[in-house]
């Protein structure tokens, strides 16, 4: 690439993490008048199917619906939205919207182990630093008393790790076994369309529907603006990787990180220890190391979930 063209695409990822780290301040604010996580899935899932929709429209190509189809869109649905979503809804709700994007960005990290074990990637003496710096980073952020603005705040990071833990799966499965020939907006718009199917049932059920026929607050446009902003910035990031490859793509997660505290700052008002900074310093270190070089294998689709709500 030219200097101007790594300048553009440069500040291309600063906007695609500027909207990607949007998407947790949002979250904080779609939960915060108790609305359930799976009534919050289902239209989050329906409204990003139906931007979905309008695009294979525009692209003029019909949703696949073959078996190995099927199986890709159900592995991505549960993976990468419906299970890591419900436990990011119950933590981001009691738990810093920034705590919740530090803690997504150890995606990298829990992603490497089983990436060793499946045999896609091979140990390095400099990922296992990285291992152990971003462990580090987890420690400072939940052993300090102070490191919290609340000691009880502590119960609830297990459940932040969930989802990281979760996307991490998602992005070894894609690795590991493909999309069955489909692009990442494909699959994104077959999880969507599938997802809100399995939600639906799920929030009725368990009375956690949201009527749109309600009064409309900032919850509910929190969770429109946060579920649109999410299909755009990742359709953004699919062309991204097509025009420069994956591994220049992949440091979007630096700046999803430090604009998710820095709308938490300016949004919601929210402090932090002098141990969460050093945490955030520690674990981003750790993600620099772990990230895969030019010249190494890496998954050809991102993981849809994995930056965003």
């Amino acid at each position: 690439m030219t200097r101007r063209e790594i300048a553009f695409f440069t500040g291309v990822l600063v906007l695609l993490g500027m909207g990607w780290g949007l998407t947790q301040p949002l979250t904080k604010v779609a939960v915060s008048t108790g609305y359930q996580p799976f009534g919050l899935i289902f239209w989050q899932l329906a409204i990003g199917a139906i931007v979905l929709s309008v695009v294979a429209v525009i692209r003029r190509r019909r949703l696949t619906l073959t078996l190995p189809a099927l199986k890709v869109y159900l592995a991505i649905a549960l993976l990468g939205t419906l299970l890591p979503n419900a436990a990011s809804y119950k933590a981001i709700a009691h738990l810093p919207s920034g705590v919740v994007s530090v803690l997504i960005s150890l995606v990298p990290m829990m992603s490497f182990p089983m990436a060793l074990a499946l045999g896609l990637e091979r140990f390095s003496p400099r990922r296992l630093l990285g291992l152990s710096a971003g462990l580090g980073g987890v420690m400072l952020l939940v052993l300090p008393d102070a490191s919290l603005p609340d000691v009880a705040m502590l119960a609830w990071v297990p459940m932040g790790l969930v989802a990281p833990l979760l996307y991490a799966c998602e992005g070894n499965y894609v690795a590991r076994w493909g999309t069955a020939g489909l692009d990442a907006v494909e699959v994104l718009h077959g999880a969507s369309l599938l997802g809100a199917a399995i939600a639906l049932p799920l929030a009725l059920g368990t009375g956690q529907f949201i009527t749109p026929l309600q009064s409309y607050g900032p919850a509910e446009l929190a969770l429109v603006l946060a579920s649109l902003v999410h299909v755009g910035v990742y359709c953004v990031y699919v062309w991204l990787v097509g025009r420069t490859g994956p591994v220049f793509a992949l440091q979007v997660g630096y700046s999803v990180t430090a604009f998710g505290v820095l709308w938490a700052l300016l949004l919601l008002q929210e402090t932090y220890s002098p141990y969460f900074w050093a945490a955030m310093g520690l674990i981003l270190f750790g993600v620099l190391l772990v990230q895969p070089r030019r010249n190494e294998a890496v998954a050809e689709v991102p993981p849809i979930g994995e930056t965003g709500v």
